[in-house]
């Protein structure tokens, strides 16, 4: 049985990051078959299994959300489907979120953490790291985070049965940290279907995050017929 996994649709004046979602899983050579569509409708969230949102402005994917009719069945669909969020997405799928604009942040809920907007600053503090990232195939090989105007994972909701999956070194904190454990080291972790990444994969060659969600988030949330 194929599996339809949704990518939140394009914004107007955003990079192409939602088809760089599509052709990374498109590309996956898995056992089952992976449908991809764009959600910019709620009849089209309808026909999917899962669901990733890519970055852009979290503030604005919100109000397009709401204007399209969209947010509320997105806020269902979360409690019950895998999602994936990226950078702007993380943000989205996060329980609070610290430095929201004037107007506050809507937000989908689903992964138990604070987070803050911007992280590193503008544009310009954009950057790229090596990431140990545990579950993935070949984990022994660093994937490359690329990180663009980044949220920063700044607490995580006590008991909450979250699973990290990568850290940054320390050093690499916009503001020094007192030990590796600090919370703002976190760039991927996952809650029960959820997963949320704070940097971009769909960037890069390297599909190895997209095969985790499928294998780990999606699959066995979808009966094989």
């Amino acid at each position: 049985m194929s599996v339809t996994i949704g990518i939140l649709g394009k914004q107007k004046n955003q990079p192409p990051q939602d088809s760089s979602h599509q052709t990374r899983l498109q590309n996956l050579r898995l056992k089952r078959k992976i449908t991809t569509v764009l959600v910019k409708t709620p009849e089209d969230l309808l026909r999917c299994d899962a669901l990733v949102i890519p970055g852009g402005e979290s503030t604005t994917i919100a109000l397009l959300a709401r204007l399209s009719g969209l947010l509320d069945p997105l806020k269902e669909f979360t409690q019950t489907k895998p999602v994936w969020g990226t950078c702007a997405g993380a943000i989205l799928l996060s329980q609070s979120v610290t430095n929201a604009k004037k107007d506050g942040q809507e937000l989908l809920g689903g992964v138990s953490v604070d987070i803050a907007r911007n992280g590193w600053g503008s544009q310009v503090e954009s950057f790229e790291a090596p990431l140990d990232v545990k579950g993935l195939h070949d984990s022994s090989t660093p994937f490359t985070g690329i990180f663009i105007r980044a949220p920063v994972v700044l607490g995580l909701a006590p008991d909450a049965p979250i699973q990290v999956i990568a850290r940054l070194p320390p050093h690499l904190l916009p503001e020094p940290a007192e030990n590796e454990n600090d919370p703002r080291t976190i760039v991927a972790l996952r809650q029960g279907l959820h997963l949320l990444t704070t940097f971009h994969p769909e960037l890069t060659t390297d599909d190895r995050f997209h095969d985790y969600f499928a294998r780990k988030c999606v699959f066995p949330t979808v009966p094989v017929s």
